[in-house]
């Protein structure tokens, strides 16, 4: 993560910030017609999508909006943006922002690529001379090639947004706002935005991005903001974000421990991340060998056993698992105390960012099993050469 050596000045501040938007109930102009002379308003309901929200983003910081479907996160952005004004609160910011907010925003479907590219840079506070100017960077970025000339209207999903990044990009912002949009679009251009706002970063410019991927967010933020029906859960660092999200999306208060499992005849007591000495590991490198051992209490002495481990994503993505059932041991009778059992992997090839690792254990396989969650965490390092949760060696020839 490249994070800013000096705290740069505030750029974004928002101040008791809440959005109120109604709903009608009443769809057609019937129904409205028959509502319209009535008191009361059973045909409307309020819905508050962002609720009392006070933020700060300093200069320099590449923030992270996190949160599940309806939690406010786009709402919160367009407020930041002025697209939406706020019912309550303020919102106040500083420099040039160029907002990628929603696939084809700013752009209108009759006018050709070109044109388009005009207009939108306009709304962002280029003069056409400065859009002429770096035309050819912004078709080169885009790749639309010979298209730019054909109305928008007949674009893919995928050509609005290269074309919409490509102007945004360009517009030269000292904030940029990023909805989504990076979810579409084929994976070398993805690649492609995230190279440019990893250089953004390193200018000290500030990028706001609400994505779906903690892995994305993990690459590219150096701060997470947690949203929950409308109220901010947390804001810190990311990767205690990402772990705050995963307990919002699994019904948890933030740092709420999982309720206690009735007690087992043998449980699951602590999980470790070895490296190929035998010591703990925090960080392993990509291709390095890993050791997850499973420690484990019976409450008495048992003839069989079964255990298992598997190792996740912040996101709950599986990304490994296995058992010595998979592997075709079986164990020897375990006496009344404590024991461990070893999974040695080889050759670690995922990909780099955080992972969880958990365990089960049972008497027999799948039977009265204990299972203990994010019993241990480590980081996998390596190069920028891969995305994704696999890595692999790849050259070009």
């Amino acid at each position: 993560m490249v994070v800013s050596p000096q705290p740069g000045p505030v750029v974004v501040r928002a101040e008791g910030v809440s959005k109120l938007f109604t709903v009608r109930k009443d769809n057609t102009l019937k129904e409205r017609i028959v509502h319209a002379g009535r008191r009361g308003r059973t045909h409307k309901q309020e819905y508050i999508a962002v609720d009392g929200v006070d933020l700060e983003i300093r200069a320099g910081t590449t923030v992270g909006l996190l949160g599940p479907n309806g939690s406010g996160k786009s709402t919160l952005l367009k407020l930041i943006g002025g697209i939406v004004s706020p019912t309550r609160g303020s919102v106040l910011t500083r420099g040039r922002m160029a907002a990628l907010l929603e696939l084809g925003a700013g752009f209108h479907p009759d006018l050709s690529g070109r044109e388009n590219v005009y207009l939108n840079a306009s709304i962002m506070g280029m003069s056409r001379a400065e859009t002429t100017a770096k035309f050819d960077e912004i078709l080169e970025f885009s790749g639309i090639g010979d298209f730019i000339d054909t109305q928008v209207k007949f674009y893919s999903s995928g050509m609005f947004v290269r074309l919409a990044f490509a102007v945004a990009v360009h517009t030269d912002p000292d904030v940029l706002l990023v909805d989504e949009v990076l979810a579409v679009g084929d994976e070398a251009f993805q690649r492609k935005c995230m190279e440019r706002i990893a250089r953004f970063r390193k200018e000290g410019r500030t990028i706001i991005l609400v994505s779906h991927s903690a892995a994305q967010v993990q690459e590219l933020c150096d701060r997470g903001v947690v949203l929950k029906d409308g109220k901010m859960v947390f804001d810190g660092q990311v990767n205690d974000a990402v772990a705050a999200l995963r307990d919002v999306l699994e019904g948890r208060r933030v740092g709420e421990k999982p309720p206690p499992e009735p007690v087992k005849p043998i449980e699951v007591t602590r999980i470790e991340v070895l490296g190929e000495d035998g010591e703990r590991r925090k960080s392993v490198e990509v291709g390095a060998p890993l050791c997850i051992r499973v420690h484990v209490r019976a409450r008495e002495a048992m003839r069989t056993w079964a255990t298992g481990f598997s190792i996740d994503t912040p996101t709950g993505q599986m990304v490994l698992a296995s058992n010595t059932d998979r592997l075709g041991v079986e164990l020897p009778a375990i006496a009344a105390g404590d024991a461990h059992m070893d999974f040695k992997i080889e050759s670690a090839h995922f990909g780099a960012g955080q992972y969880f690792v958990n365990a089960n254990v049972s008497e027999i396989i799948d039977i009265d099993t204990h299972v203990l969650m994010q019993g241990a965490r480590f980081t996998m390092k390596g190069g920028p050469q891969n995305l994704g949760t696999v890595a692999a060696s790849i050259r070009v020839s």
